[in-house]
């Protein structure tokens, strides 16, 4: 049997508690102090939504399904969680992995995308907690997912539940707006290829559902003062509203895979709210979370990469 080869399935964090909230922001923000008025408004968001993040247990799932895939596919893998922004962080899962013997690392993302400030930072701060422990160890990398099969094939079947939850009539005339967390526009500086990888998967689907309107847009930018990428999805859903050119919308989270702040505040209590009081009617897909396709085109991706580096 070949040597076990740990899989390092990251994502964003979040509070298990409101009072973790002030401390979780810290780390978000680089240990920088947070302002009293956002402290305020991101714990009220959490408190709408249950008074906790849920990325953790989604997380945890994913990683089920994706060691049972695993098994079932390829072998010899052990999948572990780290979170980027909270516990389990990166370094803690990393200490499990030396803890437990493994010296081959598959490092993926939960996000579809790359961008320097998203999946870039992932890898950094992995980095920086090998750096730290002089550990010697052999990472592969996954830097983007945008196209995986599986991936679209699971976007492809929620977006055809999420209009079968419309009246059977007016199915034609439901538009789809795509949407992906919004990064500050000075990556547009950098020539970061955060746009052209979310319009990669936008077209990719879009050519699937050719009779169904559809755009893209940015959603859950941030509370401070530098421009973030647009158009934001609740002003262009109004907008279309109010030009008397649409109606009702299913949203597509594309750069989400699971539920979380932005999927169970910014779109299920906002952007429904907004909607309804411009006079629109707004649903949203299911999120991909440990869906059979996905996790299997995962899979696939976390054994030919480790095919690539020649553990195999």
């Amino acid at each position: 049997m070949t040597e076990p080869i740990a899989v390092l399935l990251m994502a964003y964090g979040g509070p298990d508690r409101l009072e973790d909230v002030e401390p979780y922001l810290l780390d978000v923000r680089g240990y920088r102090q947070t302002p009293a008025a956002v402290l305020e408004e991101v714990k009220h968001r959490y408190a709408l939504i249950g008074g906790r993040s849920p990325i953790r247990q989604r997380t945890e799932a994913q990683a089920a399904a994706l060691t049972e895939s695993l098994a079932r596919q390829a072998g010899n893998y052990r999948v572990f969680v780290g979170m980027r922004h909270w516990h389990p962080f990166l370094a803690e899962a990393l200490d499990q992995i030396l803890d437990a013997g493994m010296r081959r690392i598959v490092g993926l993302a939960l996000a579809p995308h790359y961008s320097q400030l998203s999946v870039e930072a992932y890898f950094e701060r992995l980095q920086q907690a090998l750096d730290e422990r002089a550990a010697r160890v052999e990472l592969a990398a996954i830097h983007s997912w945008k196209l995986e099969p599986g991936f679209l094939t699971t976007l492809e079947q929620h977006i055809q539940a999420g209009l079968q939850a419309f009246d059977r009539k007016g199915r034609d005339q439901i538009h789809l707006v795509f949407t992906a967390h919004s990064l500050p526009e000075r990556i547009l500086d950098w020539q970061d290829p955060y746009p052209d990888e979310l319009a990669a998967t936008y077209q990719a689907l879009r050519q699937r559902f050719p009779g169904q309107p559809a755009h893209f847009a940015y959603q859950s930018a941030a509370m401070t003062p530098e421009p973030w990428l647009g158009p934001d999805a609740g002003d262009l859903m109004e907008r279309l509203i109010g030009a008397g050119q649409a109606k009702a919308f299913l949203v597509v989270p594309i750069g989400f895979v699971s539920e979380h702040v932005e999927i169970l505040y910014d779109i299920d209590i906002e952007f429904k709210q907004r909607i309804r009081a411009a006079g629109g009617e707004l649903k949203r897909i299911e999120m991909p979370g440990a869906s059979r396709p996905m996790i299997d085109g995962l899979a696939r991706l976390v054994a030919g990469r480790a095919d690539e580096a020649g553990w195999l």
